[in-house]
Parts: structure tokens; C-alpha cells; sequence
């Protein structure tokens, strides 16, 4: 089966998107599968990609780039910019192509139901949740009524829209929030993920406030009492404006181009072109100025800010549509889990399952099991949550399309119930294809790549790959490169690696599945001492009838 793999998109998590499409080029099963690459540009546009494209450290890198000493995406270039190195690729063209899209892609647009909604029109069959679990699961204000419908669940939220934001005394606005949610708050752009748009105000502090909003909302203003630096414009000098400049291009922190100054509605689309066009706009008035991002938000979501243990939690379900709820993940050492501490941060720490009673951890498993299932989500999902010191679990931010870097907590999630990358990439096909066929639309085609897959997957059941044993020492980089082969091995479709731990002459050890996610050799040791939790027996022993059709 030909699988074409999606990555990139016009979200403002493409950069996780771009990572994601490595892992899933590398550790998809060549037994199986046959890899297609497919980049999505900032426009919209779908382009086949050789393995090389992906080579690059960052998606900006491996972009063209003009002369301008800026470095952008590709909706600062060009139109055609990508056209004489990148082979676009129309809708009508994929299934001469590949059988099935599988979706790395994170965001608006991405995991909302659009890229979704079009594949469907074209019969092209793609990996994750549906349309509604999708539309669902991008929207933050829709997703706390509803899981507050499904569990009960109260949680202190307000919303704003932009106009009435802009039409408000901000002192007085702030001051009413703070009586109806408490210090801190937690302020939101409704429709991104990776915690992009997500800010903490810790202080009855105006401007700190005023910022949060401005970010969330994707705006900046300039004035004499704006929020942002730009209202020091004038003042800069020529490396201070290319910084900031620079700055504004960024995805995860940064306004991003192209931006429209909305009291003229022109639209800027490089920041070589935004430098010039501001220094005039400066000089000749005086006047406030608001610049906004093409895709800025149009509300913003606050939220009381919840004391208690933070966790997040795989769901996968089986053939019945039966939820099953992955041993949950709690990260701490961190202040918040935002976009700078998920992908670029090394001190934010993870433990599975999360350090409390076995009787709150099987809560926390079926409250998440049973909002993915109350909101329409299907074939997988994580839904982030906090445990709360009066033992009650609130749940927010089901992720339809979780991160896929070789060290995400589904995968993290997956190998305790026995599934390595490749098995767990190979488990999201399967499944995809399964709740596709729910849809009633080109069945019989479905069907037919489903047995055809359940046909390879049985005949290595009875046909075992020979098995290949990776030996490691007793050091951190042995142990690291003894992981990246047995990665390698497992998506080659060629062997069964198994890792095998020669502490000394007289002491080994076969290191299942689920360790090989320990970052040290301490870490290791650590856990082969130690029995296994009671969560991650009983939950393993409760998705085996999933995980054994992949191993």
C-alpha cells in the first residue's frame, strides 16, 4: 500500500509538522508500506518531495530563500518561488499517487476538518480522527462546553470577541476577570495547538495582560501606550528593526507574515518590505496603527488557572469502536507546558503513569476514554487534563493529531501496551482505514485495502521475520545507538530487533518495548530493578487484543 505522507501545512505549527513527517518517513514499515512524500506549503498547495527535503534541520531551511538576508516562509516568496524545485500536486492527482494520506500535519486547516473534508471529497481515505471528532477538537471554547456537558466537569472560562476587546475599558475588563477567575490566568487563541497562543498572567499587571491578549489574538499595535516594542519603532535603529523584523517571521512566538495593517488594509508579506513600509507609515502619521496577522484570531479564550498535578493521555480505540485509554503521562518540573518547554526545553520532566494512587490513575484513564468517545473523536487522540489535590480530574485540549517526533507521548504511551513506532504507525493506519469505511463512502474500495492489509499483517503472524538481537554496553551513547538501530530494523520490515542489555560478563538483559523510551542508562536500570506498575500491567493486559495484530 502506497502511503502518502502529508507534512508542513499553512499552520503555525508546521515546524512540528516537519519534524513529524521525519519520523514518519523513517519508522513507517517498508514490510507494509511504501512511502510518498508530500509537502504542504504555506498557500495551501500539495507538492511530492523527495527524502532529501526532509534532511534539513528546520522547514525554513529547507525552503528557498531570497537575497533579502531575511529568513522566511514561502508566503513571503514569491508564488511561484517552489514551482521550478517542487512538483505541485492537485487533489484530482493523488490517488494515481499513493492509496491512503497519512496526516502529520497540526493546526487550522490541518487538523480541523478542512484537509479532512477535502480528502473525503476526493475518496482518499487518511489517517486520525474524522470530521467531526476534528472540527471538534480545534475549537478550545467549544471543546470546554462539551466536555463539560459529557463529565460534568466545571471549570471557570470567559471569552471575548475582538471588537468587543477593542471597544473596552482594558483596566476595567482586566479587574472583572481576575474577581471571576483568580490569579493567574490563562489566556488562549481558541484554534492552535502546541500551546502556541497560550500565555499565564501571574500579575495584576495591566501590560503584562494587554500583551497576552495582543499575542492570542495575533495582533500588535503601535502607539504611544501600545503593548508591543513596535511602538518604539522610531527609536530603533536599523539592526533593532531587522531583529524584531526577524522575530515577527517566527510561528510558535512571532505575529508571522504575511500581516495586514488593518487601518488601510494593506497587506505586508516579507519583513525587508515590512521595515521600509513602517519607517514611511511612521513619518508621515501619527496616528495608532494595528497590524494583524492574515489568520489572527477573532476571540480569545481565559481560563482559571488550575492547580494540580498535569498530565496527558493517549486514547486508542479497537474494531468495536471501544475507547481504551493509554497509561497517562504527568510532566512537571515546569511552570507551564507551553510551546517553548515541549519542543525546546530539556528540563521539563515526564513520568508514566502519574505519580499517584492506581485508584487516580484508572480515573483519569476513564474520564479521557469516555470524553473521547462523548465527543465524536475516533481512531485516537490525547487529551490533556490536570489532576487536582482534591483528587478530581479536568480535562481540556483533545489533540486530534498528536505531535509525532520519535519521543511523543503517544509513542511513549503506545510502547507500554507493546507497540514500538513502526507497530504503532502501522496500528493508526489500520485503524484509520477501519473508521473510514464507518463513513459509507467508496466502501468496497476501503474494505479491500483493509483485508488486504489484514492478509500481510496475518501472514507475518504465522510467518515470523527472523528475529536480529542488538547487543549495548553499559553507557548512555551505547544505549541511544542500540534505540536508533533498533528503530531503523523495525521499520525496515526485513527483522524482529530486540535489544538486549550486556551490563557485564555475567548479567544481561532483553529490554521490552516499553524501555526503550528511558533517555539513561540509570534510567534503565532503574526500571528493570523495580516491578512494573499495576496501571501499565492492567492496561496492557487490557489492549491486547489490539496489540497483538502488530507484533
Amino acid at each position: 500500500m502506497k502511503i502518502g505522507i502529508f507534512f508542513g501545512g499553512p499552520a503555525r505549527e508546521r515546524e512540528v509538522s516537519f519534524a513529524g513527517g521525519r519520523t514518519a518517513l523513517a519508522n513507517l514499515d517498508k514490510g507494509l508500506f511504501e512511502p510518498v512524500l508530500v509537502f504542504v506549503d504555506g498557500r495551501g498547495r500539495f507538492r511530492l518531495v523527495t527524502p532529501d527535503f526532509l534532511q534539513s534541520s528546520s522547514l525554513r531551511e529547507a525552503l528557498p530563500q531570497d537575497e533579502s538576508g531575511f529568513s522566511v516562509y514561502d508566503e513571503s516568496l514569491a508564488t511561484d518561488t517552489l514551482d521550478a524545485t517542487l512538483l505541485e500536486l492537485r487533489p484530482e492527482q493523488f490517488r494515481d499517487h499513493f492509496d491512503l494520506a497519512f496526516l502529520a500535519m497540526h493546526g487550522p486547516d490541518c487538523e480541523d476538518g478542512a484537509i479532512q473534508g477535502l480528502l473525503e471529497w476526493y475518496k482518499m481515505p487518511y489517517t486520525g480522527p474524522g470530521l467531526v471528532g476534528s472540527a471538534v477538537g480545534i475549537n478550545k471554547i467549544l471543546q470546554n462546553e462539551l466536555i463539560a456537558l459529557a463529565n460534568g466537569q466545571q471549570k471557570k472560562t470567559a471569552t471575548i470577541s475582538r471588537d468587543a476587546y477593542e471597544q473596552a475599558d482594558k483596566s476595567q475588563f482586566f479587574q472583572s476577570l481576575i474577581a471571576h477567575l483568580g490569579l493567574p490566568i490563562v489566556v488562549k487563541a481558541p484554534h492552535q495547538g502546541s500551546s502556541i497562543g497560550v500565555v499565564i498572567v501571574r500579575e495584576a499587571d495591566l501590560t503584562q495582560f494587554c500583551r497576552a491578549v495582543e499575542q492570542c489574538f495575533f495582533t500588535m499595535s503601535i502607539q504611544p501606550d501600545g503593548w508591543s516594542k513596535l511602538s518604539e519603532w522610531a527609536d530603533l535603529s536599523a539592526p533593532d528593526k531587522h531583529e524584531l523584523a526577524q522575530k515577527m517571521v517566527s510561528l510558535d512566538s512571532g505575529i508571522s507574515f504575511p500581516v495586514v495593517i488593518e487601518q488601510t488594509g494593506e497587506v505586508i508579506r516579507h519583513p525587508a518590505e515590512f521595515i521600509s513600509r513602517l519607517d514611511t507609515i511612521i513619518k508621515q502619521s501619527s496616528q495608532p496603527i494595528t497590524l494583524a496577522s492574515l489568520n489572527a484570531e477573532d476571540e480569545v479564550l481565559f481560563e482559571e488557572f488550575i492547580s494540580g498535578q498535569e498530565f496527558s493521555c493517549g486514547v486508542i480505540q479497537d474494531d468495536d469502536q471501544v475507547a481504551i485509554a493509554l497509561p497517562p503521562t504527568e510532566i512537571y518540573n515546569v511552570t507551564s507546558f507551553d510551546f517553548e518547554s515541549k519542543y525546546k526545553l530539556n528540563t521539563t520532566k515526564k513520568r508514566i503513569p502519574v505519580g499517584t494512587t492506581l485508584e487516580n490513575n484508572r480515573k483519569i484513564q476513564l474520564a479521557v476514554a469516555d470524553v473521547f468517545s462523548r465527543l465524536g473523536i475516533n481512531v485516537y487522540a490525547r487529551i490533556d487534563g490536570f489532576l487536582t489535590p482534591g483528587g478530581d480530574v479536568l480535562l481540556h485540549d483533545p489533540n486530534t493529531i498528536p505531535g509525532m517526533s520519535p519521543s511523543s507521548l503517544i509513542f511513549k504511551q503506545m510502547a507500554e501496551i507493546g507497540l514500538n513506532l513502526a507497530n504503532s504507525l502501522t496500528y493508526l493506519i489500520r485503524q484509520s482505514l477501519r473508521e473510514r469505511i464507518r463513513t459509507g463512502k467508496d466502501t468496497f474500495h476501503l474494505k479491500t485495502l483493509l483485508s488486504d492489509l489484514d492478509k500481510q499483517l496475518a501472514h507475518r503472524k504465522l510467518n515470523p521475520l527472523p528475529e536480529r538481537v542488538i547487543s549495548f554496553g553499559a553507557s548512555d551513547e551505547d544505549f541511544l545507538a542500540a534505540k536508533q538501530q533498533y528503530n531503523e530494523l523495525a521499520a525496515s520490515g526485513t527483522v524482529r530487533p530486540a535489544l538486549m542489555y550486556i551490563k557485564s560478563k555475567l548479567e544481561s538483559h532483553e529490554i521490552p518495548v516499553n524501555l526503550l523510551f528511558k533517555d539513561t542508562i540509570e534510567e534503565l536500570e532503574t526500571a528493570l530493578g523495580q516491578p512494573r506498575h499495576p496501571l501499565l500491567v492492567e492496561t496492557a493486559e487490557r489492549a491486547w487484543h489490539i496489540t497483538e495484530r502488530y507484533v
